[in-house]
Order: C-alpha cells, then sequence, then structure tokens
C-alpha cells in the first residue's frame, strides 16, 4: 500500500499536462489580391499590308484582278450596247417594205446602231435575190454579232482557273519555307508557325476571291448573250415571214 502511495505521488511530482502544439498560422485575408489586367493589343491590318504580306504571287494574282475587272466592265458595256431589242423595228420594216420605201427601210436599220439593226439590214441589202440566201445572209450575220459580244470572254474562263492555282502555288511554297525555317530552329512555338502560315494564305484567299469574280461575271455575261439570241432568232423569223410575203 506504501508503494501505491509513492508511485501516485511520483507521478504528481513529474507529469505535466499534455498540451497540444501551437500553430503560428497567419492569419488568412479575406482581401482580394489585385491582379494586373492583361492588356492585349490587337494588330489592325490594312488591305495593303495584306497584300504585302502575300509575298511575290500576290503580283500576279493582282494583275489578273485588274484585267477581270476591265474585261467585265468593257464587256458589259458593249453588250448592253449592241444587245438592244427594239421591238417596233419589225413592224417599221414592214410597213416600209408593204409601200415599197426599201432606202427608208435600210436607213430606219442603221439609225438602231445595234446588232439587231445590223442583222435585218444585212437581208434588207439582198432584197431581190433568192430567199434561201437571204436567209443564209441574215443567219451569217447573227452568228458574227454573237461572236463579237462573245469576244474576249475565253480570257474571263482562264483567269477564273489560274487565279485560285497561282493563290495555291504561293500557300504551298510558303508553308514549304515555313517548315524548312522550323528545321532550323530548336526551339520551336506555335507563333512562328502561326505567323508564317496565315501570310501565306493569304494568297489562297486572293487567288480565290479573283477566280470567283472572273467565273461569276464569265456567266452573267454569257447569260445576257443567251438571252440575245433568243430574241434575235424571234425577230429574224419574223422578219423572213415579211420577206417572204414579198416573194
Amino acid at each position: 500500500m506504501q508503494f501505491l502511495h509513492l508511485f501516485v505521488f511520483w507521478l504528481w511530482q513529474n507529469g505535466s499536462p499534455v498540451t497540444p502544439p501551437a500553430t503560428n498560422l497567419p492569419p488568412v485575408s479575406t482581401t482580394q489580391v489585385a491582379l494586373p489586367a492583361a492588356t492585349e493589343t490587337v494588330a489592325e491590318l490594312s488591305v495593303l499590308d495584306l497584300l504585302w504580306k502575300g509575298g511575290i504571287v500576290m503580283i500576279p494574282i493582282v494583275l489578273l484582278s485588274i484585267w477581270a475587272i476591265y474585261l467585265i466592265v468593257e464587256r458589259f458595256i458593249y453588250i448592253n450596247k449592241n444587245a438592244s431589242i427594239n421591238h417596233n423595228l419589225v413592224p417599221t420594216l414592214r410597213n416600209h417594205l408593204q409601200q415599197g420605201h426599201l432606202a427608208e427601210a435600210r436607213q430606219a436599220c442603221e439609225n438602231q446602231n445595234s446588232s439587231l439593226g445590223r442583222i435585218l439590214n444585212q437581208g434588207l441589202g439582198l432584197i431581190g435575190f433568192k430567199f434561201s440566201d437571204i436567209e443564209n445572209s441574215i443567219t451569217d450575220q447573227a452568228d458574227i454579232e454573237v461572236a463579237k459580244m462573245e469576244q474576249n470572254l475565253g480570257y474571263l474562263g482562264v483567269i477564273a482557273g489560274i487565279a485560285p492555282m497561282l493563290g495555291f502555288v504561293g500557300t504551298i511554297s510558303g508553308i514549304i519555307r515555313i517548315f524548312y525555317d522550323i528545321s532550323l530552329q530548336d526551339n520551336i512555338s506555335i507563333g512562328i508557325i502561326a505567323g508564317g502560315l496565315y501570310e501565306k494564305m493569304i494568297t489562297s484567299g486572293a487567288g480565290l476571291i479573283v477566280g470567283l469574280m472572273a467565273y461569276a461575271g464569265y456567266h452573267l455575261l454569257q447569260a445576257k448573250i443567251d438571252r440575245f439570241a433568243l430574241h434575235i432568232q424571234e425577230k429574224t423569223l419574223q422578219f423572213k415571214s415579211i420577206l417572204q410575203q414579198r416573194v
């Protein structure tokens, strides 16, 4: 029993309360740290800058675009001027021929200054010959007038095919150059690839735009010529019926 008392006394003398270790953590601040706003500078490119970055291939593409615009405008003016149809011309010729006024009929055709006037005047100039000769002469003159309207339209078709190909050539050559430069560098970044690639894609875009412009211009002008040819067939048939009545 005495031993038990001594043991309790020893625990009382040497024991100490266990205190948890103090954690000296800094207080958490509830204020948010303001981060510097990243200001992005967007580089603006003008049309001239884009053309310049396209490289040397842009020179023939620009020349083709100028040529295509000239052909479209020139052909549009010529076709509009010569493809005009005066629906009163054939009745006027009928009246002159019924009265025997051949000179007045030819003068009425010349005053038109159009393809229709020249075609019908060609037939009036052969009155007195066989009807088959007059008919063939009218057909030949109509073919000549249509051929004059279609003159240089083939170049628009050529431009529509060449311009996109030139654009692709410029892009491919640029991509080859980009990968060659990459092969010479140790550190490759997406900026190096994208920076050179977008410049080379300019030629493809420009070539496609010029090609579409030439393609659309060609078919729109060809549609006007086809419509004119249909009107010519109608008017020449009416004119031939008048001549047959005189035979």
